[in-house]
């Protein structure tokens, strides 16, 4: 058999050297952050510049856990606080959880009713909603937050999520995009089997949409699994803490002397963990859809 060598040309080492580069730099400061958590606090400054701590250890995740008592803790090199980590978590699964799922939905229903459905104004009202993607998100919190505080929904997950349910402009042009490369021979089939335009939506192009739905479920959980601003004025108490504000709360019961730096890395690892594992478990989804293929 005769094998093919590719030639390697001076283009394809310059952009795998980009490419080398770009994620050296991106997953650089995550284990750097793993690495610093496994520091002892008494080492963090003398043992500073190698790649693997000299003497690694666990208590600074079991302390910022609470696994620990206060004299451990403090003994280690912190304050004595911890997280209520598994609330926390709790709270930022139901918190990231519901935005995803719900705001998936209703982009995906704009979206397709952009893409499929005739109706007086429809591009006016597309060419509105993609403008708003100039629109800064910081000018709506004020607004958004007096109308939270007005109904009542302060420290609630109802006025933590209310703001992002509906749908975002991103979304919509993006499922839009793939709901106009669908065949319409393929609705159109269901037509001549008496199905309606809702159930065309839900039993056929929701199930050849699978790619792209997982991909903006994903960017939206990550999305609000790191919001840190809306959940800090909305969602301050205990039984509505999200991990981003405990982080933050965490770092506040430091010492005035210097942050805890160790703890709250390790905090900052713990939180990393669930969002890490559910984009190896849909990397690939990820890709698939964002070359519009939707379907294996």
């Amino acid at each position: 058999m005769t094998r093919i060598r590719t030639k390697v040309s001076p283009g394809r080492i310059a952009a795998w050297t980009v490419l080398v580069i770009a994620l050296f730099v991106t997953v650089f400061p995550f284990y750097w952050m793993v690495r610093t958590a496994l520091t002892p606090a008494a080492d963090l400054y003398t043992d500073s510049t190698g790649l693997v701590p000299d003497h690694p250890t666990m208590i600074n995740f079991l302390r910022v856990l609470g696994l620990t008592s206060q004299e451990e803790a403090q003994a280690a090199g912190g304050s004595g606080a911890h997280v209520d980590f598994l609330r926390y978590l709790l709270n930022s699964v139901v918190y990231s959880g519901l935005i995803a799922a719900l705001q998936t939905l209703f982009c995906a229903m704009a979206g397709y009713a952009f893409a499929r459905l005739r109706f007086p104004g429809r591009d006016a009202v597309f060419g509105v909603l993609i403008a708003a993607l100039m629109v800064p998100p910081i000018f709506t919190v004020l607004p958004n937050f007096v109308l939270v505080k007005n109904l009542g929904w302060l420290n609630t997950f109802t006025g933590m999520v209310a703001p992002s349910v509906l749908m975002t402009p991103f979304a919509v042009f993006f499922l839009r995009q793939f709901f106009l490369s669908i065949p319409r021979d393929v609705e159109e089939a269901a037509v001549l089997d008496g199905v309606g335009a809702w159930g065309i939506f839900w039993r056929v192009v929701m199930p050849m949409s699978r790619g792209p739905l997982i991909t903006i479920g994903l960017t939206t959980t990550v999305w609000a699994w790191k919001d840190y601003l809306w959940p800090l004025l909305t969602g301050r108490e205990e039984q509505t803490r999200v991990l981003t504000v405990a982080l933050g709360i965490f770092q506040q019961q430091s010492p005035n002397t210097q942050p805890d730096w160790t703890g709250l890395m390790a905090g900052s690892a713990l939180s990393v963990l669930p969002v890490l594992v559910l984009l190896i478990v849909l990397g690939r989804r990820l890709v698939e859809s964002l070359n519009f293929t939707g379907m294996k």
